[in-house]
């Protein structure tokens, strides 16, 4: 089987260094805006002490390690088939790749982000500037880093978003074990079902789908070179070039889309924590947008005061409606201190023009009274419990769609940070996953057909997973997507690569989980 020589930066042609000159100086821009919107929206702000900025600065670099992380680690297996079918030298690729994945970051939703927020327990995510919030960001970021360097280095194709799904388990187990399971809502398990789903079948979806695709390609397509090994260095016809390159791009723009999202997340549960009259509530909203959000309120108390059947609200309110988001079991008074929940964020944001005017006071306040709502309707939604009629439904659900707005956003610059991070990632570190993916899965070297069939499923794949905001991991689709075609083409498997790489997929949850729990007992001392 012919290796790919990945030549090195001197032997670049003037075109390849002119393309990797751009990416470099949009990095080195995307960098500039960053650290001008962060002073920008710290400007307002005014601390007592230096300390808060300096754990601000050490988390964000620690989260943005992550992302890097994870562009060395997940967005290779984007580039691996364009290499290995010579469709793209490795320097453009990788430049190409990452140019894509930055795209994809920026115009992601945001959805998967908060997805797997969900999984933690609610007063992790409300005290989120606590001792023990910091000891949760920082205990999630330090074993998803480690177990996806400790993979890395191994060239095996591990998946950064099982790490981090691990890790979240992994803190909300030890947080459960530490309060008891009367005083914390531990695991949404009904959540990490739903995730875990998400991880269990997309490999198999990868693996069945790119392997019906070629052998669908080889009764339509019969073109003998599109199956056939590729010749040393020559690059493929000029429509099948098109086709790989196509399809290297939709898979890392669907990478950028959904694996960064999972850095946004935490990075924004940072910004909270540490200042939290910044970027607690989003200073986007406008004042037609805050007038629209107290007529829906209005409305929304208006339906719970129909189901609460009389009853009177909790003396604390807010401790009902959050003791019912841990729970899950719905109580006499939980509708009308839902109901009071509400009143009380309404009169706190009924004397500002808009919502980013809220005093600085009431900032954290308010952010988490919209949190703690937004949950508890989210769990009745589930749960169809109460049963609200349609139309109250439709009432209560346009609710959490204006608290989402307000609390649930990812500033541009975010976005850019997390972009530069797996675009640096990606040029750095690509080669020991590319060089597995591209001859240690099946016996012969990768042809055109079933690199351009394994990256086809892996795009539509992660695409779809991102529009229904649920975590996949690039590295299993694809990786699986190629043994598939290998399976299908008859090429046979190297067993001892897919053992491994069994391995890892059966060891990162528990591994992650073992680390972030016992890092997060650790780190809640340090505190």
């Amino acid at each position: 089987m012919n290796q790919v020589v990945f030549p090195q930066t001197q032997g670049r042609t003037p075109g390849q260094r002119f393309a990797f000159l751009v990416f470099l100086l949009a990095i080195g821009a995307g960098v500039v805006y960053c650290i001008l919107h962060l002073f920008e929206d710290l400007a307002p702000v005014r601390e007592s002490s230096v300390f808060p900025y300096l754990l601000l600065g050490v988390a964000l670099v620690i989260a943005l390690g992550f992302e890097f992380v994870n562009g060395f680690h997940d967005t290779a297996n984007a580039v691996a088939t364009v290499i290995y079918t010579h469709s793209l030298t490795p320097n453009l690729a990788v430049v190409w790749s990452g140019a894509w994945n930055f795209i994809g970051v920026l115009i992601s939703s945001g959805a998967v982000a908060f997805g797997i927020l969900q999984l933690l327990p609610v007063e992790l995510i409300i005290g989120v500037g606590s001792s023990q919030g910091f000891a949760m960001v920082f205990a999630l970021l330090i074993a998803a880093i480690i177990w996806n360097l400790g993979t890395w280095a191994l060239g095996l194709p591990s998946s950064s978003s099982h790490t981090l799904i691990g890790s979240v388990i992994g803190v909300g187990l030890m947080n459960q074990m530490l309060h008891g399971s009367n005083d914390t809502s531990g695991v949404d398990w009904s959540q990490a079902v739903s995730v875990g789903k998400s991880l269990l079948f997309s490999p198999l979806v990868g693996f069945v789908l790119a392997g019906f695709l070629l052998y669908v390609l080889k009764l339509v397509v019969r073109v003998p070179e599109l199956y056939q090994e590729p010749k040393k260095n020559t690059p493929p016809p000029f429509w099948i070039r098109c086709l790989l390159i196509l399809t290297c791009t939709g898979v890392s723009f669907a990478h950028g889309s959904n694996d960064g999202q999972k850095g946004m997340g935490l990075i924004m549960l940072i910004l909270i924590g540490t200042v939290p009259t910044a970027y607690a509530l989003n200073k986007a909203v406008t004042p037609a947008e805050t007038q629209t959000f107290l007529a829906v309120s209005h409305s929304a108390t208006e339906v719970l005061q129909r189901y609460s059947g009389g009853a009177s609200p909790a003396p604390d309110a807010r401790a009902q409606v959050e003791k019912f988001v841990q729970t899950k079991t719905l109580a006499p008074d939980t509708i009308a201190s839902l109901q009071a929940l509400i009143g009380s964020i309404e009169s706190q944001i009924r004397p500002s023009e808009t919502i980013a005017s809220v005093p600085q006071g009431n900032v954290r306040n308010v952010r988490n009274e919209m949190y703690i709502a937004s949950e508890a309707l989210r769990v009745m939604e589930k749960q169809k419990s109460p049963a609200f009629a349609p139309a109250d439904v439709a009432v209560l659900d346009n609710y959490k769609h204006q608290l989402d707005h307000a609390t649930k956003f990812i500033p541009t610059w975010v976005k850019v940070a997390v972009a530069v991070a797996l675009g640096l990632g990606t040029m750095v570190g690509w080669k020991r996953i590319v060089v597995t993916v591209g001859e240690r899965i099946g016996k012969t070297h990768l042809t055109y057909g079933q690199g351009a069939s394994a990256e086809l499923v892996a795009m539509l794949t992660i695409g779809a997973a991102d529009v229904y905001g649920l975590p996949v991991s690039t590295t299993h689709v694809l990786s699986s997507g190629v043994a598939g075609t290998m399976a299908a083409n008859g090429s046979g498997l190297q067993w001892r690569t897919v053992r491994s790489l069994a391995l890892a997929w059966l060891l990162t949850l528990p591994v992650s989980i073992a680390l972030a729990g016992a890092l997060f007992w650790a780190f809640r001392g340090l505190f």
